[in-house]
């Protein structure tokens, strides 16, 4: 007779005798603790149904098998996406609002395109307003508005190269709408 233990057939006794080898061996692996603790419980979820239904043969080989796979799983994610563990400082990350100037700047350029807007011509402005702020189609203008479809595509795509004319300028006060004037050549 062989002085053999019998492997573990419950799953509670598979649990209290693999535990904290099995943390301290992903452990060593992982280079963290915690990481290692969330592996094994996942492991410990994966091979639950395979004590349950006694499928498995050798439990607890198949317990570190499956927590050596996802251990090697969680060190390719580090690879392709590294981060740091621990605690953020919230105090030194930066902010996820908008600073003092990028502010100053939106709310200059608001103005600039609402008063650009205000510049369009009616039907334009109507068109653009309808299409761009109440998001409706352009079949859905021309019946509210009692137009042409085409009208609506027409007045919709003027009104847009207006606006970019106009920001455009307001952009660089120095630009001009028409092509500078070239000056005949003086030689000496």
């Amino acid at each position: 007779m062989t002085d053999k233990p019998s492997p573990p057939r419950s799953f509670a006794s598979l649990y209290h005798a693999t535990l904290e080898p099995l943390r301290r061996h992903l452990a060593r692996l992982l280079g963290d603790p915690a990481e290692a603790q969330d592996v094994a419980h996942d492991a410990y979820l994966r091979v639950y149904p395979k004590m349950e239904d006694q499928s498995a043969e050798k439990p607890e080989a198949l317990l570190y098998t499956t927590a050596r796979r996802l251990a090697f799983n969680r060190l390719k994610r580090r690879k392709i996406a590294p981060f740091v563990p621990g605690e953020a400082n919230f105090e030194i990350a930066a902010s996820t609002q908008p600073g003092v100037a990028q502010q100053v700047m939106a709310r200059q350029e608001f103005q600039q395109l609402e008063q650009a807007i205000a510049q369009l011509p009616e039907g334009c402005r109507t068109v653009l307003l309808l299409r761009k702020i109440e998001l409706l189609s352009h079949q859905d203008i021309a019946r509210q508005l009692g137009i042409a479809v085409s009208t609506v595509e027409k007045q919709h795509a003027r009104a847009l190269r207006l606006l970019r004319t106009a920001l455009a300028a307001t952009a660089d006060p120095l630009r001009t709408t028409q092509p500078p004037v070239s000056q005949p050549e003086v030689r000496p």
